[in-house]
């Protein structure tokens, strides 16, 4: 498949198996900090953007109901 005719999201997917290959022990540090925090980009990748507009309005709703409540 040509790489016209990938996705953004293969795309990305590619590079960073690439990257792992080349750069092993970065790679270890990187798996540490990212089981510990999650990474943004990878959830707004994997939830499109759909999901992520969804997710933005139930937090900002959910501040509001903080707000007004407390």
């Amino acid at each position: 498949m040509d790489d016209r005719q990938k996705t953004p999201e293969e795309k990305r997917e590619r590079l960073r198996q690439e990257e792992l290959r080349r750069n092993t022990n970065g790679a270890l540090g990187d798996g540490f900090n990212r089981a510990e925090n999650g990474s943004l980009a990878d959830l707004a990748g994997d939830l499109g953007w759909k999901g992520t507009a969804i997710l933005i309005i139930v937090l900002i709703g959910g501040y509001v109901l903080y707000k007004i409540f407390f």
